[in-house]
Formats: C-alpha cells, structure tokens, sequence
C-alpha cells in the first residue's frame, strides 16, 4: 500500500476485533507481541489497520485469546491488495468483460505490458512505492494479461497514439510483445500516428468494456483521479470519442507494419 492509498477497509475492522479480542481477555500488547514476535507499537498499528494484520500475528492471537479460529479466519480477508485502490473496481470489472476497447495516449495498456515495461512505469510513481509493492503490482498487472487468451475469448480492441509508442521504457522487447499481441484473433492493436491526431485524442485514456450481464461501462484516468460508470450519457460520450480515435487511426495491418518499422529503426 502507498502513502496514497487509505488503508483497506479489511485491514481496519481486523485490526479493531483483534483489539476486542485482546481487550476482553485482558491480554497486553507486551504479552501478545511477545506471543506473536512482534514489537508492542507494530501491534498497536495493526490493531489500527495502519498496517496488515499478519498470519502470523493471527494466528498467535487466536491461541493466546482462545479465540476457536475465528481469528486465523481472517488472514483470507486481509491480504495485501496488489493493485491501488482507486483501480479496483475497474480491475474486478475488467475480470467479467466479455468484450472491451481501450485508448491509450501516453502508456502502453496494462493488459500488454511486459514485465520490464511494467517495472519500470510503476517504479517510477511519485511518491516512490516500496519495492515490496512494486513487485506485487507488476506480478498483478502481468497476471491481468491472462484476460487475452481467457476463454470463451474476449473481443479486445486497443488503439495506442504514438506518443505511448515512443515512451522512455518502451524498447524492442515491448513492441515485439505488441506485434505477438495482434496476432491473436479477438486481439485488434491500432496505432494513431502524431499526423493524425486531434483534440480529442490528447484529452487521456480510457477504456469502454461490456460484461456478460451486457452491462457497458467506461472508465477514464488521470494521474490522481480516476472514474469507472455505467451512466449512459458518460458511457456514449466515450463511446463517440473512441469511435471518432478508431476512425482517424491506422487499421490493424497497416498498424503492424508500423510498429515493425519502429523495431528496425531501434
């Protein structure tokens, strides 16, 4: 978790039955750490949900309070989340998307990163993440991938500007990772060269998807504000704005072999 995420709501009601638990037993946090191996102010702070109450500390716990496992049941709960929690949503969504399209002006889309270029833009957040949590989010982002050859297959459509092509951490690896991308038959990647841009396509990224349940939503990012709805007039207006991005950018074919000539050119 960064210095920019609350803690999770898991996290907090945890750390406070951990507290009633120990409180009614008449249990210290000297004698719990003590139990638990831990220092009594890393107790407090779990107890506080500031950080993640441990297996190892509930487990512990539930002996020393005799607590029947209701304790230790926990520890499926509160398991570090790998993403932020402004994604989350967006992310569970992503999970029952039978289709989905995607406009990237700046980055190359999550769902066809390569770990390096996933290390190296989430290394790169301000504030710095611990690398304890950069691991998990490229480790999560990676596994995110898996939604390409998910059966039944999803349709997925993504249009890159060139901007996001050319990025600092984009190398020949990265776009040899776009070109294998495209050659899978739900996969369409377009390119929208720097000649062909226009006003709506430097106002940022985002994402329309479909669920099974033939729910739309769209989801747009900035870097501290990010916004998923199903509200119909919000889903058409990026509907009409992706349409118009699709339209102005190369076809598929003529998108690989520009993505080709950028691998020559390195």
């Amino acid at each position: 978790m960064s210095a920019q995420d609350p803690p999770p709501a898991a996290w907090r009601y945890c750390g406070d039955q951990l507290k009633r638990w120990r409180t009614r037993a008449g249990v210290s946090r000297e004698e719990l750490g003590a139990a638990a191996k831990y220092a009594p102010d890393t107790i407090k702070s779990m107890e506080q949900g500031v950080r993640m109450p441990t297996p190892q500390l509930l487990d512990a716990a539930d002996v020393l309070l005799r607590a029947d496992g209701l304790l230790s049941a926990a520890k499926h709960y509160v398991q570090r989340e790998r993403f932020p929690a402004r994604a989350q949503d967006f992310m569970a969504r992503e999970r029952e998307a039978i289709s989905l399209w995607s406009y990237e002006a700046a980055f190359i889309p999550g769902l066809l990163q390569t770990d390096a270029y996933a290390r190296a833009v989430i290394s790169g957040f301000s504030p710095p993440l611990v690398e304890e949590t950069v691991n998990e989010r490229v480790a999560a982002r990676l596994e995110r991938a898996s939604l390409l050859t998910r059966k039944p297959l999803v349709s997925l459509s993504f249009v890159l500007y060139e901007a996001a092509l050319r990025g600092r951490y984009v190398d020949k690896e990265q776009l040899n990772h776009l070109l294998s991308a495209a050659l899978l038959r739900n996969v369409s990647v377009q390119v929208l060269p720097f000649e062909r841009g226009f006003t709506a396509a430097l106002s940022g990224p985002m994402v329309l998807l479909e669920t099974a349940d033939h729910e739309r939503l769209a989801f747009e990012e900035t870097q501290t504000i990010s916004q998923l709805t199903g509200d119909p007039k919000a889903v058409a207006l990026c509907t009409e704005r992706l349409g118009m991005i699709r339209a102005g950018a190369l076809s598929p074919a003529e998108s690989s072999d520009f993505i080709k000539q950028m691998v020559v050119d390195q």
